[in-house]
């Protein structure tokens, strides 16, 4: 398993207002799902919004991997609860939640092929 990137994701109630908040502060969008996701990256950073499709309405740190049924096999073997993967339409994604933390949680994703 090789993680790709890791990059802050936060919950947004209008997907479509805080993109046009950061575009008139950072420049346009890498990416824009509709009401589900956008992403901005700048001088190597990437941030991401999280719209209609999330986990949870908590901040989350999303870890791109190119391996997602290792992580989750590995995550398990350990103690972690992680949960089953799901399919969006461009990625697989399964959340674990930290025991004790409620302020957030980290989303593990991978790529699907062509996306």
């Amino acid at each position: 398993m090789t993680v790709q990137r890791i990059s802050p994701a936060y919950p947004v109630e209008n997907l479509s207002a805080a993109v046009e908040l950061l575009t008139a502060l950072i420049g346009e969008p890498t990416f824009v799902d509709g009401e589900r996701f956008a992403q901005f990256d700048a001088n190597g950073a990437r941030v991401m919004l999280a719209g209609a499709d999330r986990d949870a309405d908590l901040p989350f740190l999303a870890i791109k991997v190119d391996d997602l049924d290792d992580v989750v096999n590995r995550l398990r073997a350990s103690g972690f609860t992680i949960s089953e993967p799901v399919r969006g339409p461009h990625e697989r994604r399964a959340a674990l939640r930290i025991e004790g933390e409620s302020s957030w949680y980290i989303s593990v994703y991978e790529p699907l092929i062509g996306s």
